[in-house]
């Protein structure tokens, strides 16, 4: 039993298992920001307009969440194993539709499968760690931690593979191919179920009436709604405003997921030595602080330094909230994908407003909206902590 094991508390027969999720949600992490970086060279060459570009965006988040409520229920007809297989292969056969054609049905329906792809993932790779992992808040974090290292990695490849020799975003879209191949062919050797089984203890409606289920699933959707449009409007933000160069506009997306990873990395050790709902409490309060100072600030050193402190303050609220939630929840694929999916409205529709309010006022105030929805959350925290107190560590 290695380090890693020994602060999870995973037993020995669940190590293997263990990895191919950490892989797993690694490549999904390579897939969402993948796409971002490859769309300009799919519009350049398919001759895509704003509106069909914007329009696949939007295919990709709706696969998202039509995948979200489907890998709640799949296992019940198909099984883990099956169903993970089945909708996870959505990654593999999208990215190579786009490779393919430009024609605008058949771009939108491979997106819409990609999104398919990256909801199962997210649903059965949270449900995994919360079930072989004791220290479940520490295995969140790091799950998330290994989402993020690929999400960080993906432009870098996408910027190697478009440099040398001319324009070759195909070969980006090939190697994560080849990686989700991988990927299938570890879960279907791993030991998650293969047989569909049976409804589980606490998947009933009756969650649907539980009100600090509602406080937890509201601290993630407009968590959310700030992440999704943060990281879609930043770069756009700075340059637009004139705030940064255009060189150094660009640095801010992969700066942010190198924070964010350092963060959930840190929240992985702290959240074993604290309380957590406090722990989110701080997360909150510091997003606030620091999305205010990156916004009003204008220093190029103090905006970094602001934005080092918000990817550490919204690194940890994610993985952290899943953590809290009963353990009934969190070892359902039905209430996990249900939370999952009511939260990823949010990153539906904020980036939206977010636009919107830019279109008329201008992107700065745009941006500020986002303030809102980091309140709201941070009020939610403050009430999920009263109502807990004392709260025990899981």
């Amino acid at each position: 039993m290695g380090p890693l094991s020994n602060m999870l508390k995973v037993r020995k027969n669940d190590l293997p298992l263990l990895y191919t999720v950490y892989f797993s949600f690694f490549t999904s992490g390579m897939m969402s920001t993948l796409i971002g970086s490859l769309l300009p060279y799919m519009k350049s060459e398919y001759e895509l307009s704003y509106v069909l570009g914007g329009a696949v965006l939007s295919a990709h988040q709706i696969g998202n969440f039509t995948a979200l409520i489907l890998a709640g229920f799949l296992p019940y007809l198909l099984g883990r194993k099956k169903s993970t297989l089945v909708l996870s292969s959505g990654i593999i056969i999208g990215f190579t539709m786009m490779t393919l054609t430009g024609n605008p049905l058949t771009l939108i329906i491979a997106f819409v499968l990609t999104g398919v792809g990256r909801g199962t993932r997210s649903n059965i790779t949270n449900v995994l760690i919360s079930e072989i992992t004791e220290n479940k808040t520490a295995g969140l974090n790091l799950l998330h931690g290994s989402f993020a290292i690929g999400a960080f990695l993906a432009p870098l490849v996408a910027l190697l593979t478009t440099s040398i020799r001319g324009v070759h975003w195909r070969l980006a879209a090939y190697l994560l191919i080849v990686l989700e191949l991988f990927v299938l062919l570890a879960i279907g050797r791993s030991t998650i179920s293969n047989t569909p089984t049976r409804r589980e203890k606490g998947t009933r409606p009756d969650f649907l009436t539980d009100s600090s289920y509602w406080i937890n699933t509201g601290i993630l959707f407009f968590y959310l709604c700030t992440e999704a449009s943060v990281i879609g409007w930043l770069v756009t933000y700075f340059r637009d405003t004139g705030r940064l160069s255009a060189s150094l506009s660009l640095t801010t997306s992969t700066a942010l997921w190198v924070f964010i990873l350092i963060g959930r990395i840190f929240c992985a050790f702290l959240s074993t030595r604290m309380n957590k709902n406090i722990l989110l409490v701080i997360l909150g309060s510091l997003q606030l602080l620091f999305f205010l100072l990156m916004i009003g600030i204008r220093s190029i050193v103090l905006t970094y330094i602001s934005l080092f402190g918000f990817g550490l303050a919204m690194s940890g609220t994610y993985p952290t909230t899943l953590s809290t939630m009963d353990p009934r929840y969190n070892a359902s694929t039905i209430v996990t994908g249900t939370t999952i999916a009511t939260a990823s409205v949010g990153a539906i529709t904020m980036p939206i407003i977010v636009g919107s309010v830019a279109e008329k006022a201008g992107i700065g105030s745009g941006l500020a909206t986002i303030s809102i929805t980091i309140v709201t959350m941070l009020v939610l925290m403050v009430v999920k902590l009263l109502r807990e107190r004392p709260a025990t560590e899981g």
